[in-house]
């Protein structure tokens, strides 16, 4: 059998999530506070937070982690990202309902997914200076490495790897989207913090994988 996960880590996998956005809520609201509100750290650890408190000492299967994730995201968080954020990891939960384990095609399709269910509701996309631009390349670099019959952990890499270029691409990019589009030209030079928290999500859910695949 190919590299797979159990999906009945959920727990575990989201609370690392958890523990990365807590981690970084100060500098995810510095980084909003150049060209922002300065609160998306604030936000986004609130939410996050509050699905860590949920699930403490349950064993859910991801998709039920992702469900709790959800719900804490939309009713806990102001503003735009609440449900952008709970968009995509409920579109990820769909993918993997009723799966016991996970391999690269249904990671795949988890990864798809999330992005297919945050299009629903947006129509920003790479060049935005949003989260897309982290998102959209990491999920094509997922599925190209997947495709091409890399294992599931470089797949990983690859997907680890563009998310980092999607990121940091936003620092040049003008904002298009959101209050950031009212800055014009004097949004460029700095990170979005929508693509930053992005980044953090999907290096932390790699990193939080690759060490429980199992043949």
């Amino acid at each position: 059998m190919s590299q797979h996960f159990s999906t009945h880590d959920g727990s575990a996998i989201v609370t690392d999530l958890v523990s990365v956005i807590v981690a970084n809520r100060e500098y995810l609201s510095e980084v909003d506070g150049a060209i922002g509100d300065g609160d998306h750290g604030i936000n986004m650890a609130k939410g996050f937070a509050h699905c860590g408190r949920t699930i403490e000492g349950r064993q859910l299967t991801l998709a039920e982690a992702l469900d709790e994730l959800t719900l804490s995201l939309m009713e806990g968080i102001g503003g735009s990202m609440g449900p952008l954020y709970g968009s995509l990891f409920i579109g990820m939960a769909d993918e993997v309902r009723g799966s016991d384990n996970i391999d690269a095609a249904t990671f795949a399709h988890l990864l798809r997914g999330g992005l297919t269910s945050l299009q629903d509701i947006t129509e920003a996309g790479v060049g935005d200076k949003c989260l897309m631009d982290t998102l959209i390349p990491a999920v094509e670099a997922f599925e190209r490495a997947q495709t091409a019959g890399a294992s599931f952990s470089d797949a990983l890499d690859a997907m680890k790897s563009a998310a980092s270029q999607g990121r940091d691409s936003t620092k040049d990019l003008v904002a298009r989207i959101g209050r950031a589009s009212r800055l014009g030209e004097r949004s460029l030079g700095v990170l979005d913090a929508g693509a930053v928290s992005c980044c953090l999500v999907l290096t932390q859910l790699a990193d939080s994988i690759q060490p429980r695949l199992a043949r």
